[in-house]
Parts: C-alpha cells; sequence; structure tokens
C-alpha cells in the first residue's frame, strides 16, 4: 500500500518533508520498469508570514498528501507553492490543494512551466501565476529564494530554488532516484549504497536522452558556487542530501560523463538454444583471463531482464560486448530493442564488441554494425558464424575479446 512518511528536516528554518512512497507502481512513464518503487517529496518551509510549498505529488495520491499536510500547516496558510518541474508526478495534487487553499497562494515557476500547467490543468491554476526568470531572486518571508533554470533535466520547463540565507537547494528531479529508501535522508552510508544503483538506472531511463545537459547544468551551478557551499539537496524522489549533499550532483555528474569502474564490461545477449550462449561462454572466460569483471544480462526462453535495469549499467562500463541471433533477417526483437533504447538513453563513447550467430544466412551483425557506428559508440569487431562454434570461431573470439581490452586500455 502506497504510504506517506512526514519529518521536519530543520527546525532553523522550519523544513518538512512529505515523502509520498508509490509501492503500487510497475512502470514509471509506463515504460521503465521498477518493481523497487519510487518516492515523490514535497517539501513545506514555514518563515515569518509566509508557508512555502515546494512541488506536489502525483494525482491520484492526493488525498494520503492533503492529510499529511495538514499535519503540517493549514492548505489556506500556503502563500507560495514554487513549481519546478511540471511533469504531473509532481504537479498532480497541484488544483486540488489550490482549491483547497482559497487560490490564495502565489505559484511560481518558469514561462515553459506556466504553459504547461494550463494545458494539462486549464486556466484557474495559473491564475496567479508568477513568471521567473533564471537568476532571478524573490524575498519571501523574509529570505532570498534564486531560481536557477536547469533545462532538460529532464524537461525544457525545469529549475531549482537555492533559497539563499539557508544554502538550500531545492532540485526536483535533479538528484532523484528510483526505490523506496528506508531512511528520509542520507545519514546511513548502508542505505545510501543501497540506493544509488537506482539513482544510476532513474538517470539513464529518465534523463539519459539529455545526459550531455547533466554536465552542462551541474557545472553551471558549480559556477555559480552553490553546490559546494549547499547544506542541503532536496530531490524530488528519493533521498533528502543532508549529511553529504554535494554527493549527489557529483553522482550525477559521473554518471552523466559515462565515468567507467574499473574492470567492468557489460555483457548483454540473447540465446534461442544456445548457440550465442556458447560463444558469450567463451567471451566470458577470455574476459576473467584477463581480468576483467563481466556483469551479464541474458535473454532467454527462462529469462528476460529489465531494459531499465540494462541502461542503468551502461554509464559504469568500461566496454560492451552485444550477442545476437539472427532471427527472421533481423537483429533478435528483445536484443534489437535493447539497443534503440541504449543508443536512445545511454549514448556514449565506449568500445562494442558484437557477437553473433545464425542458421542459414547471418544478418544481426552487420545490423547491430550499422546500429553502432550512426551512434557515439565505438565498433571494435564483430565476429559471427553458423551454428554450434567451431574451433576456429573460438579462437576468433578469444581475440576479438583481447582486442576489445587493449581498446579499452
Amino acid at each position: 500500500m502506497p504510504g506517506v512518511r512526514v519529518e521536519k528536516l530543520c527546525t532553523d528554518p522550519e523544513l518538512y518533508i512529505i515523502r509520498v512512497d508509490d509501492d503500487q507502481i510497475k512502470y514509471f512513464e509506463a515504460a521503465w520498469y521498477i518493481p523497487e518503487g519510487i518516492t515523490y517529496n514535497s517539501y513545506i518551509l514555514k518563515l515569518d508570514n509566509a508557508v512555502v510549498l515546494f512541488d506536489t505529488t502525483k494525482a491520484e495520491y492526493t488525498d494520503i498528501f492533503l492529510e499529511a499536510l495538514r499535519g503540517i500547516v493549514d492548505p489556506k496558510e500556503i502563500t507560495h507553492i514554487i513549481v519546478h518541474h511540471t511533469e504531473p508526478d509532481h504537479s498532480g495534487a497541484l488544483p486540488k490543494i489550490l482549491e483547497e487553499n482559497g487560490y490564495r497562494a502565489q505559484v511560481i515557476g518558469t514561462a515553459f512551466a506556466r504553459n504547461l500547467l494550463q494545458g494539462f490543468y486549464g486556466e484557474k491554476v495559473v491564475e496567479n501565476f508568477k513568471v521567473v526568470k533564471d537568476g532571478e531572486e524573490l524575498k519571501i518571508g523574509g529570505k532570498t529564494f534564486r531560481f536557477i533554470t536547469v533545462p532538460w533535466l529532464h524537461w525544457p520547463d525545469t529549475m531549482i530554488t537555492y533559497v539563499v540565507e539557508d544554502k538550500l537547494i531545492f532540485s526536483c528531479d535533479a538528484g532523484g532516484g528510483y526505490s523506496i529508501p528506508e531512511t528520509i535522508d542520507d545519514s546511513d552510508e548502508e542505505v545510501v549504497r543501497r540506493y544509488l544503483p537506482y539513482v544510476a538506472k532513474y538517470i539513464v531511463t529518465v534523463i539519459g536522452h539529455y545526459h550531455k545537459y547533466i554536465v552542462q547544468n551541474i557545472n553551471k551551478l558549480k559556477n555559480l558556487g552553490i553546490v559546494e557551499e549547499a547544506r542541503m539537496i532536496l530531490p524530488g524522489h528519493g533521498l533528502a542530501w543532508c549529511k553529504n549533499p554535494k554527493r549527489i550532483f557529483e553522482y550525477y555528474e559521473s554518471v552523466g560523463a559515462g565515468v567507467p569502474e574499473k574492470d567492468k564490461v557489460l555483457v548483454i545477449y540473447d540465446s534461442m538454444y544456445g548457440f550465442v550462449e556458447r560463444r558469450i561462454e567463451i567471451v566470458l572466460d577470455e574476459l576473467k583471463k584477463l581480468g576483467k569483471k563481466p556483469v551479464v544480462y541474458r535473454f532467454t526462453d527462462k529469462e528476460a531482464p529489465a531494459v531499465s535495469d540494462i541502461l542503468g549499467e551502461i554509464p559504469s562500463a568500461e566496454a560492451l560486448v552485444i550477442g545476437a541471433s539472427t532471427y527472421e533477417a533481423e537483429i533478435h526483437p528483445r536484443i534489437r530493442y535493447t539497443l534503440y533504447e541504449i543508443v536512445d538513453k545511454a549514448n556514449y563513447e565506449k568500445p562494442v564488441l558484437i557477437v553473433g550467430a545464425f542458421g542459414w544466412g547471418g544478418v544481426a551483425g552487420r545490423k547491430i554494425e550499422t546500429i553502432i557506428t550512426r551512434s557515439k559508440f565505438d565498433h571494435v569487431a564483430t565476429v559471427e558464424s553458423k551454428g554450434y562454434p567451431s574451433r576456429e570461431d573460438e579462437e576468433k573470439l578469444r581475440e576479438a575479446v583481447r582486442k576489445l581490452v587493449e581498446w579499452i586500455g
């Protein structure tokens, strides 16, 4: 069952998190398989003569969100609602909250956000909307609120809020991750260790198409000096970063840049009747002999991993091995779909070895080559042959693995 957690993050200023834990969702954005679930984080800041709500929650959880909100403040007392990003997992409850508020609150966001909210929820929601520009500052409740646009993290409307005096960064999707962590913040290192792979998965599936903007926008924030001095970084999903706030942006930057883990090689393959699998066994044996640590995802008649999990592994891989059967004069459909998502969401300059097997005509290898050569990935070699691999095929595979490892350097 979905739950709500409310915690006071600090007393000076008086800051609360309202976290809706969505354990019912299975496919984020109706695309990405996330059995681990996700949280939707909203924040309340109580100031002198002002109550500021930062983002809301998904529409289907409006009632439990409002119940939690009323435990902190009467909705009619909210003076400002800051909309960092209009995607409905953060804005879905906004119409009802404004209704409960009597439309007293000023809604703040970018011009793009105003247009999107109007389209999603109608004119009433934006009647009292304040458009802010990049770098603009407003005085609210005796505090300075600076609004910084970070477009394409992950929609064009996205901004963050920096509360200058208290060094608080409200970052919405930037800094978020999948899963429902046991703790609210990053104070438990073991929780953080388990959580970070879900952050990588989130980054690639949600923001991956625009991953170059991750590095650009974080550099922008660094140059403003706010990342280093931040007291807290408060995302719209997952952990709040209170102990070591800059760590989450450093991690985002690493994933955005595709910084590899030493010796990690990602191996993805299908095998209908064991012919590709035998080839991959040879590849794995050679990789291990050369000191590499393969991470393997296989599509067989007994298993089909989530493509979202595969995508989350790519930024930290030194290299990829793609194994595929020729299927109806095409790439096996599971691998074909996975490849298209890799090129769209996780397009990095990493070396790729292609391994293929066929019955009466080899097509998959050449078609994968075409996809790879049109991407940022580097094609190292293709080893494709008929049926069960011969001793000659085995030597070609081992030689190709050695070439891949030399390419890594």
